[in-house]
């Protein structure tokens, strides 16, 4: 299949590349660059022996580019990744969290449609079960009030999609309900490459590492679990991009609808990542204990039965591959792409 990747350049989408061509399928992909780098893709064509990934430096609130790169390429799906993604960012800037990220994606659609490419799978985040009614979560957990716009924006795509889908059987729609990704590619070429300060714990620990950060500040250590501190279920993003090429089948067997979540099914407290970020690495993370964050929950970790059932897909990358590969991405590239 061709395939279409928006924001392809990002963290998820540049690993999902590479599962992709490994599978046969070839991609094209748009991306505005607001929080990625172009160096990735000239990498990923390294890593995959591929002359030139097709890469259209297009907005997808843009509908006049979105209709050239459509007119260009013959192509039978959409990995839909782009969007605004900082979760404290889209609390100061709720507006443009909505307007890049529904309207992009009304546009979006509506020019598939046009073109007769009615399938999707679209990066959608476990925030859509706000503070879940069920711990392991799965996807018969109703989905709870979300904490945040950008877990909203996710929410709203959700239900935008499935009704899409509904009104018109000729849709297959995939919703992949992603965990927490961390690490990197092996190779140590291509990894998360956050724009200022870290959103996300695993980069915030490696620019410790690395002596960028002075100290890592841990949210709360009077949760309950075992030692206090938040507990997530960590996922590398090796094994989610391949859970993007596994949603490629069901969506060539006409899936219609299909919601998955993805993580691994462990749940890891932060001291814990901490922890074994050390031993494996032989690097010492100092820390400071900090107020809770508004929003924040205790624990929050998938039940990913159903993606094994119906996809194929298990993640098979355990917490020491994800910290070492995490380490490795930062050591060999200080300074991310720059």
């Amino acid at each position: 299949m061709n395939i279409l990747v928006t924001g392809g350049a990002g963290f998820i989408g540049s690993h999902t590349l590479i599962e992709l061509y490994r599978a046969g399928h070839t991609a094209v992909v748009v991306d505005n660059l607001c929080n990625s780098n172009s160096e990735s893709l000239r990498r990923v064509e390294g890593i995959v022996g591929v002359d030139g990934i097709p890469f259209y430096r297009t907005d997808i609130r843009d509908r006049e580019g979105l209709e050239r790169v459509f007119a260009m390429h013959r192509l039978d799906a959409c990995i839909h990744f782009a969007g605004l993604k900082a979760v404290g960012e889209s609390v100061e800037r709720p507006w443009e969290y909505y307007e890049n990220n529904i309207s992009g994606t009304l546009v979006l659609v509506d020019v598939m449609r046009r073109h007769g490419c009615k399938n999707i799978i679209f990066s959608s985040s476990a925030t859509v079960y706000g503070d879940p009614a069920e711990i392991p979560i799965s996807e018969r957990c109703p989905k709870g009030r979300c904490t945040n716009p950008y877990g909203w924006t996710k929410s709203m795509l959700e239900q935008v999609l499935t009704d899409i889908q509904r009104a018109d059987p000729e849709w297959n729609v995939v919703l992949l309900r992603y965990f927490n990704p961390v690490g990197a590619h092996p190779t140590g070429r291509i990894g998360e490459n956050p724009n200022g300060i870290p959103n996300n714990l695993m980069p915030y620990i490696t620019q410790v590492a690395i002596g960028k950060r002075p100290e890592l500040g841990v949210f709360g250590n009077d949760y309950p679990t075992p030692d206090g501190t938040g507990v997530r279920d960590y996922i590398h993003v090796v094994d989610l991009a391949n859970g993007h090429v596994c949603a490629l089948k069901a969506i060539e067997r006409a899936c219609g609808l299909g919601i998955y979540n993805l993580g691994t099914g462990h749940g890891y407290s932060v001291l814990e990542m901490v922890r074994a970020f050390e031993r494996v690495n032989g690097v010492k993370i100092p820390y400071c204990v900090k107020p809770r964050r508004a929003g924040d929950i205790a624990a929050c970790y998938s039940d990913p039965a159903k993606a094994e059932r119906e996809l194929g897909w298990k993640a098979k990358f355990g917490i020491d591959e994800m910290v070492r590969d995490s380490w490795n991405w930062q050591r060999l590239n200080p300074d991310g792409y720059n």
